[in-house]
């Protein structure tokens, strides 16, 4: 394609699927997400490639452009994507555009969007402490009169409280951007989505003290009922402090 006639996802998509070595397409992002789309949104494509197939497509590696970005990658870089990686979540709401496989690229999204009940695990333990953490530091952080610290922590702990509570449900944790277009497609099971989103909204803005207390209530409930209890006594008497007693 000329300068004058830039590359479009149609046309790439009949180029590829034309084409022999591509075993199979992949559409992510804001066009993934029904009524996520904008004037500003571009097609962001994975090109699954068999391995050792010749093939033209190649010239292509690295393009992007307001239009059109691409990845070009083998089969097994594909299964290998995001496991983990900052890329699993949009993997786990892709959409299959092209499948050669007999479905074996939607079954490998599949799996990527449900974690292993042991990595979820591990994951649920790490950032229950890294929530501990952030949280009882905006505590004391408040307590001591430091205002902007206390609420940098409290911003902190929320992203470290999502990873976790998606973490429980043995799911990756959605960008910012697709948060509440994933709560209100996909609830997490036990919490209302709504009050949910109001504590986030409101302990990441102002870093509320009574919020986030209420908040932990919540949340060491849950992680002791996932067997996460221990994780949390580890604290100690600090848990006085988060629990506000």
């Amino acid at each position: 394609m000329t300068a004058r006639q830039p590359l479009t996802h149609d046309a790439f998509v009949a180029l590829a699927s034309a084409d022999p070595a591509v075993l199979g397409l992949v559409l992510k992002g804001s066009r993934a997400h029904e009524g996520m789309t904008t004037e500003h949104s571009d097609h962001d494509l994975y090109v699954v490639l068999a391995e050792g197939v010749p093939t033209d497509l190649t010239r292509y590696t690295g393009h992007r452009t307001r239009e059109l970005d691409l990845v070009l990658l083998t089969l097994d870089e594909f299964r290998a994507l995001g496991m983990p990686g900052f890329e699993r979540y949009a993997l786990a709401r892709a959409r299959v555009v092209l499948d050669r496989l007999d479905g074996d690229i939607a079954r490998i999204l599949a799996a990527k969007a449900r974690l292993t009940a042991d990595e979820a695990s591990r994951a649920a333990a790490q950032w229950l402490d890294a929530y501990a953490n952030s949280l009882y530091r905006s505590l004391k952080n408040d307590r001591d009169g430091h205002g902007l610290a206390a609420r940098l922590d409290a911003a902190d702990s929320i992203g470290h409280l999502l990873e976790l509570l998606f973490a429980l449900d043995r799911r990756p944790r959605p960008y910012n951007k697709y948060l509440e277009w994933e709560l209100a497609r996909y609830p997490l099971p036990g919490w209302d989505t709504d009050a949910l989103l109001d504590a986030v909204a409101r302990i990441s803005g102002s870093g509320d003290v009574p919020a986030q207390r209420r908040l932990f209530a919540r949340v060491e409930a849950v992680a002791r009922h996932h067997g996460h209890g221990a994780v949390l006594d580890a604290w100690g008497e600090d848990l006085e402090l988060m629990r506000g007693r």
